[in-house]
C-alpha cells in the first residue's frame, strides 16, 4: 500500500506491520499482550463495580480511583485490539480517518490519565495536610469540575493535533511499522515539512503531563512534610501505605510513557525502534492491568468492599 499523492494516501488508507525487526515473534508476542488486555479489563470492571456498589466508597479518593480506572479501560481498548490483530494477522489495515480518530482517543486518555493522577495527588494532599478542610473543600461539585476541566484540557491540547496532520500532503507510502496509530507515526508518512508536528506534539506533552509530574512532585514533597510531624507511628504508617500505593500507579504510568515519548523524537538513532513499540504497547496495557491489583491489594477499604459485593451476588443467586 503505497501512495503516490495526497489523495491516494487519504482513500487507500493506512497498514500497520507491528514491530519492525520481531515479525517472527508476533504470534508469541499476542499471547502476553493478550493476557494482560484481558486482566486488566476484568481488574478495572471489578473495581469500577465494586465503587459504585458500595456507598461506604463514595469518597474522593474513591471516586478519582474509579475515573482512573475508566479511562485506563479506554485507553488499553482503543489500543489493544488494533495491535492484537497486527500480531495475529501479520499486517492490520486502518482507512485514515480511522487511524487520525484511534490516535486522537489514545493522546486524548493519556492526558485524561495525568490529569486524574494530578486529581488524586491533590486528594492525598487536601486529606493528609488539611484534614478538617477535607469535606469543605472535596465537595461532589467541586469533583465534577475537576472532571470537566480533565477532559476540557485534553480535548483542547489534542483537538489541534488533527488539523496538523490533515494539513500535512501525503506522497510517501502509507504504511505505519506500529501496532496503533500515533501521532508522529502519521507525520511521519508526509512529504512536507513536518518540525510544526515535532514541536507541537513536545510541547504538548511538557504542558500537560510534564506540567502534572512537577506538581505532583509538589504536592508529595509537602504530604512527606506532613507526614513525619504526625505524632503517632501508626498515622504515619498508615499515610506513607496509602500514599505509597498512588506514588507506584504514577512511577508505572509516567516512566514508560516519558521514556517512549523522548526516545521517539531525540534518540532514533540509539535505541532500536522495536525498543520504541514494545514501550509505546506496554505503557498502555500494564498500568492498567496492576492498578486494581496495587489498589486492591493495599487498600483496606477496597478489599472490604469487593468481600462484600461478591457475597451479595453470592446470596442474590441463591
Amino acid at each position: 500500500l503505497s501512495a503516490v499523492n495526497n489523495s491516494d494516501t487519504r482513500v487507500a488508507g493506512c497498514l500497520l506491520t507491528g514491530i519492525p525487526g520481531l515479525e517472527h515473534l508476533h504470534v508469541w508476542l499476542s499471547i502476553p499482550f493478550c493476557t494482560m488486555y484481558i486482566a486488566s479489563l476484568v481488574g478495572n470492571s471489578i473495581l469500577i463495580c465494586v465503587i459504585l456498589s458500595q456507598p461506604s466508597l463514595h469518597e474522593p479518593m474513591y471516586v478519582f480511583l474509579s475515573m482512573l480506572a475508566s479511562a485506563d479501560v479506554l485507553l488499553s481498548t482503543s489500543t489493544m485490539p488494533e495491535a492484537l490483530a497486527t500480531f495475529w494477522r501479520g499486517s492490520s489495515h486502518i482507512s485514515f480517518d480511522g487511524c487520525l480518530t484511534q490516535m486522537f482517543f489514545i493522546h486524548f486518555l493519556f492526558v485524561a490519565d495525568s490529569a486524574i493522577l494530578l486529581a488524586m495527588a491533590f486528594d492525598r494532599y487536601v486529606a493528609i495536610c488539611s484534614p478538617l478542610k477535607y469535606a469543605m473543600i472535596l465537595t461532589s461539585e467541586v469533583i465534577g469540575k475537576i472532571a470537566t476541566a480533565a477532559l476540557s484540557r485534553s480535548f483542547i491540547i489534542m483537538f489541534p493535533s488533527l488539523f496538523l496532520l490533515k494539513r500535512l500532503r501525503y506522497c510517501r507510502t502509507n504504511i505505519i511499522a506500529h501496532t496503533f496509530c500515533e501521532h508522529m507515526g502519521i507525520a511521519r508518512l508526509s512529504c512536507s515539512d513536518i518540525s510544526i508536528n515535532v514541536w507541537y506534539g513536545l510541547a504538548a506533552a511538557l504542558l500537560s503531563t510534564g506540567l502534572d509530574i512537577i506538581l505532583i512532585a509538589v504536592s508529595y514533597a509537602h504530604i512527606l512534610r506532613a507526614v513525619f510531624y504526625l505524632p503517632s507511628r501508626e498515622a504515619r504508617s498508615k499515610a506513607l501505605s496509602t500514599c505509597g500505593s498512588h506514588v507506584c500507579v504514577i512511577l508505572l504510568f509516567y516512566i514508560p510513557a516519558l521514556f517512549s515519548v523522548f526516545a521517539y523524537r531525540f534518540g532514533g538513532r540509539y535505541i532500536p525502534r522495536y525498543v520504541h513499540i514494545l514501550l509505546a504497547n506496554l505503557y498502555v496495557v500494564i498500568p492498567p492491568m496492576l492498578n486494581p491489583v496495587i489498589y486492591g491489594v493495599r487498600t483496606k477499604q477496597i478489599l472490604e468492599g469487593a468481600k462484600r459485593m461478591f457475597s451479595n451476588l453470592v446470596k442474590d443467586s441463591k
